[in-house]
């Protein structure tokens, strides 16, 4: 009897992981079209984007569901229960970051009929990191692995200097050329977004090392020290 209760909560968790991996797609997919769209200028693109967003809600709201019928069906200790609990956080912060995919396609709408007041390189750099952070994290879910998701925590300083970069590069185009403050505004608004959405990504990979070890560490327990952020 043992032996077929932990197949089915191993089942069960298997099911639970792999809908979150689905969720997290769609979400960094959010953010990549989103990035797409402000890049080209896409209307539609935005638009498909802003509509997908429910469908994200509707699935971390199923996630968060199952980790419940989960926790009642087994009542479950130790590792079991850490993975349940983290995965319902993760869940979260995956529906979190496709709402970030939804702001900045707003913000692509806003700007679309208007030219670039500068080529948009940094804002997609930002946007690979993040993708990469996000998989990343949800690799070393599956895997277990503590390394994988340290190396999540220390990918967002890049993301951090990034977004640091273009707050001073706009910040000077302002300054230079007063009638692009709008444009430029919007476009700090959705680095600082995907900054953000970094900081999520972090948040994943902070629960995988929870799982795996039991131990609560924060993300800035891994990273560079502060004082060189600055």
């Amino acid at each position: 009897m043992d032996i077929n209760i932990r197949e089915h909560i191993d089942l069960e968790l298997k099911n639970l992981e792999e809908k979150l991996l689905k969720l997290g797609k769609l979400a960094i997919d959010a953010v990549s079209q989103s990035v797409l769209a402000l890049k080209e200028q896409d209307v539609d693109k935005a638009k498909a984007v802003i509509e997908g967003d429910k469908n994200l809600d509707d699935m971390a709201e199923d996630i968060d569901m199952s980790c419940l019928k989960f926790m009642a069906r087994f009542q479950p200790l130790g590792q079991d229960l850490r993975t349940v609990s983290a995965i319902m956080h993760m869940a979260v912060d995956l529906e979190r970051i496709g709402d970030y995919g939804a702001s900045i396609a707003k913000r692509a709408i806003k700007l679309s009929d208007r030219p670039h007041i500068k080529p948009l390189l940094d804002i997609p750099r930002i946007e690979s990191d993040i993708r990469k952070m996000v998989f990343l994290a949800l690799d070393a879910l599956m895997e277990k692995d503590t390394k994988k998701a340290e190396d999540v925590c220390r990918m967002d300083d890049e993301v951090d200097d990034l977004e640091r970069q273009i707050f001073r590069e706009l910040l000077l185009i302002m300054i230079e050329r007063p009638q692009v403050i709008q444009q430029a505004t919007e476009l700090l608004l959705v680095a600082r977004t995907l900054e953000r959405a970094g900081d999520h990504a972090t948040n994943l990979a902070e629960r995988v090392i929870y799982i795996v070890t039991g131990k609560k560490i924060s993300a800035s327990q891994i990273r560079r020290p502060r004082e060189e952020n600055s």
